[in-house]
């Protein structure tokens, strides 16, 4: 019967009935699935798609960073839809609303003394158990598209650079960041800051080759930065268990703040262009306000983005009003941290 069947099946799509009915079995499902519709793939956009192809093979891989490829996406698949913003009812608040200040201990008049600036060094005491850190807090706490942006951007440079050369690229990065902190924190030191025929410039001898741009970059900035009160200085917040190591605290135009040095080879002018930066600085200081070797309070914060480039520096302050919202947001980030343990 089944023969039979699959006999008569043959002789409609017009395949020959082989002996093996295994075989005529094959043939028989490949010829009836040639009848199905068409695949929805069939008819596609030609034009966008080209575009994609273009804007692929047009650049090197090494030149899209996280910031471009939101750019890309948006030019290829148009601009993305913003959900409603939840209503004052769904904004997530802090289950313990942990105060940002310490006026109970700490008089926010107090000012660093005016004296050469600390530097706590972080105690590691091996095989003991420490607090996590700032920066391993917000990693482990980014957002999922955060996540796919930076790991994108990472397998499209080790498809460009390879394994090694991605390695060493990471490494050199690392290697200028150091660099660069160490240049500012002796400019800081020395007061060179206010002498303007001391800031360096992109002939000056006193420092490596490879930062020169950067610290051209910041010579406007550094000339409103005084009174460095603590530079690449530990603290740490007991009662909420984190620590970390604050760039500098120094005034910023008379404006006392904790100050984070950033560099970077694309323009960022807005503060939302910084991420996550704001919650580092406003944890920063919510554990500097906290720290008994620290006898003063800090309530704002500035984030300066130095270019390679050597093109002036981008200076992003945060008020109180906003130091105190990415306070709120920091705690955030400490729950979801402490619902991953």
């Amino acid at each position: 019967m089944l023969t039979l069947t699959l006999t008569r099946l043959a002789g409609w799509v017009d395949v020959p009935v082989p002996k093996c009915s295994s075989l005529l079995y094959r043939l028989v499902s490949l010829s009836s699935r040639s009848q199905k519709k068409s695949s929805p793939y069939s008819s596609f956009d030609s034009e966008r798609y080209s575009s994609l192809v273009r804007s692929v093979m047009s650049s090197r891989v090494s030149s899209q960073t996280p910031e471009s490829l939101h750019a890309e996406d948006e030019h290829v698949y148009g601009p993305v839809v913003q959900a409603a913003a939840p209503s004052a009812s769904q904004v997530r608040t802090p289950k313990i609303q942990h105060p940002f200040k310490h006026d109970q201990d700490f008089s926010t008049t107090t000012e660093p003394e005016k004296c050469r600036p600390l530097r706590i060094s972080l105690n590691w005491i091996q095989g003991k158990w420490s607090p996590p850190s700032v920066t391993r807090i917000i990693q482990q706490t980014m957002s999922p598209e955060q996540i796919f942006y930076l790991e994108r951007w990472r397998k499209n440079m080790i498809a460009e650079l390879g394994e090694i050369g991605f390695r060493e690229y990471s490494q050199n990065l690392f290697r200028q960041g150091k660099l660069f902190h160490s240049a500012v924190e002796k400019i800081l030191e020395s007061g060179a800051a206010q002498r303007d025929t001391d800031l360096p410039g992109e002939d000056s001898p006193a420092f490596p080759i490879e930062i020169a741009g950067y610290m051209t970059s910041i010579s406007h900035i550094l000339k409103d930065v005084s009174d460095p009160g603590a530079i690449e200085s530990a603290v740490q917040h007991d009662t909420l268990n984190y620590r970390g190591v604050v760039d500098c605290v120094a005034r910023y135009k008379g404006v006392l703040c904790v100050i984070d040095w950033k560099t970077s080879e694309k323009p960022k002018p807005f503060l939302s262009n910084t991420y996550d930066n704001p919650i580092q600085v406003a944890a920063y200081a919510g554990a500097l306000n906290s720290d008994k070797n620290y006898n003063y309070q800090v309530e704002n914060g500035l984030i300066v983005i130095a270019y390679k480039d050597g093109s002036p520096a981008h200076a992003h302050q945060l008020d109180q009003e906003m130091m105190l919202d990415y306070w709120r947001k920091w705690l955030l980030r400490l729950e979801d941290f402490s619902e991953q343990k």
